[in-house]
């Protein structure tokens, strides 16, 4: 599976579910079993390195201000949030978190911003087809820490003035 089809997956199956991060899970488990569990795995790693990729303070900034507040527990599923919203939000929000602002069309804190299903989606797809557990992806770990400079999130002057326009659309 390639980068293009592993962005195919992801957005279809976000279209059929209406943007619900849990019914897209589903759908992409329905999906993957339809596969061999060599192109699972491929999915998987294009999930994990982008997750990966997606960790860094600046965009745990940009999760603290949409989840008004963001644990690591939650920045964790935001990240598998975002993936799920496809390439060009995806790439959008890694280049510029402000850019949330204008590449959301709504965001709802009930649904939104919450993908903990979506990073399980490829193991339980494994899982079913192969009856064990999922190998090692063979790519390198995530970072300790987060990637980029630390902020303090606590202070709201310094969030406001980092994503002005995400705090401008979802705070104020």
């Amino acid at each position: 599976m390639d980068e293009t089809e592993f962005w195919e997956l992801v957005d279809t199956t976000r279209e059929a579910a209406e943007g619900d991060p849990e019914e897209q899970a589903d759908l992409l488990v329905e999906r993957l079993v339809q596969l061999d569990p060599d192109a699972v795995l491929d999915f998987a790693r294009h999930f994990e390195a982008r997750y990966n990729r997606a960790y860094r303070w600046d965009l745990w900034g940009a999760a603290w201000v949409l989840l008004d507040g963001a644990s690591d527990d939650a920045f964790d599923f935001f990240r598998c949030w975002l993936i799920g919203q496809g390439r060009e939000v995806f790439e959008g929000a890694v280049h510029d978190p402000d850019a949330l602002a204008d590449l959301l069309e709504d965001f709802d804190e009930e649904i939104d911003g919450d993908g903990e299903e979506l990073g399980y989606a490829a193991d339980e797809a494994y899982e079913q087809l192969t009856g064990s557990v999922a190998p090692d992806l063979g790519i390198p770990p995530a970072a300790a820490e987060p990637e980029g400079a630390p902020l303090d999130f606590e202070n709201e002057s310094v969030v406001a003035e980092r994503y002005p326009k995400l705090w401008d659309r979802f705070r104020d």
